[in-house]
């Protein structure tokens, strides 16, 4: 009955969103309640088990919608991006407040109080959204401070209103970031992730799979004869990878074969990956 793309798309045959109703067959349609990503970064799932494929990430602070719930396991539709997926249920909690910052760094710590010296409490990933409530100083440095009383140090912060500019500099601090299949963080990243999240620091969200990101980012080019038409920014597309260029002749992506997040020349990595797996397939301007 449905084309409908399950990734994006909550359906099964005992259930579905409610806004699928007359789209899609299920025994029952839900409307969904609410939730909210309440740890570091949480891993999506394609089925209800630690052993699935892990299809993307979610983050701290991220809205998401949870349509059933069952061992363990919530079975969610993230907001920022809609992809659906099976989550570790203790990963979510309610929506209170609104987050006023966001880590800018790849990577920082979560302390117990402001002091760098004491044991930190947990990572958090570049994207990660807080409260702060208040500010603190400790020889010198000066930390931003959670409801909790946990505290971060202020500089690896950001209001969420206030955006990067390029997110080719993005792309650029995540350099060796080492590559995870659907990973979407500082802690590891793959060729889409590493996109979608240098975009989501410039506050522009994108969808999250190469495929997806090749037929909605920006518009087609003309990479003209030789690739002269690019420019820093484009994005060039192979089947199941996608790149960013960082000049003229350079590609920043997270890569396989270093299995790293790395710099490249195009014309090496479109000999190197065509041997497998043929030239690139399309070339976009965001």
């Amino acid at each position: 009955m449905s084309h409908h793309d399950r990734r994006l798309h909550a359906f099964r045959p005992d259930l579905a969103d409610v806004r699928l109703h007359g789209q899609v067959d299920a025994d029952r349609f839900v409307a969904g309640r609410p939730a909210r990503v309440t740890v570091p970064h949480a891993a999506l799932h394609n089925a209800p088990r630690a052993d699935a494929g892990r299809s993307t990430e979610i983050l701290m602070g991220d809205d998401v919608t949870v349509f059933d719930e069952a061992d363990g396991w919530a079975w969610i539709q993230a907001g920022r991006d809609g992809y659906v997926g099976y989550a570790c249920a203790t990963a979510l909690g309610g929506r209170t407040g609104d987050a006023t910052h966001v880590v800018s760094v790849p990577r920082t710590f979560l302390y117990p109080a402001a002091d760098l010296k004491l044991p930190h409490k947990a990572e958090l990933p570049m994207g990660a959204a807080v409260m702060v409530v208040g500010a603190a100083e400790t020889r010198g440095l000066a930390y931003a401070l959670l409801s909790s009383g946990e505290a971060i140090v202020m500089s690896h912060l950001k209001p969420v209103d206030e955006h990067a500019q390029d997110f080719v500099s993005i792309a650029e601090m995540l350099l060796q970031t080492p590559y995870l299949w659907g990973g979407t963080t500082g802690f590891g990243i793959d060729c889409s992730g590493l996109v979608q999240l240098s975009m989501r620091m410039t506050g522009k969200d994108v969808l999250r799979d190469t495929d997806m990101q090749a037929g909605s980012i920006g518009e087609p080019v003309d990479p003209g004869a030789d690739f002269s038409r690019l420019r820093r920014g484009d994005l060039v597309f192979w089947k199941g990878h996608v790149a960013i260029m960082a000049s003229r002749e350079t590609i920043i992506h997270a890569s396989g074969h270093t299995m790293l997040v790395s710099r490249e020349g195009l014309s090496e990595a479109v000999q190197r990956i065509g041997y497998l797996y043929g030239g690139p397939t399309a070339f976009r301007r965001p």
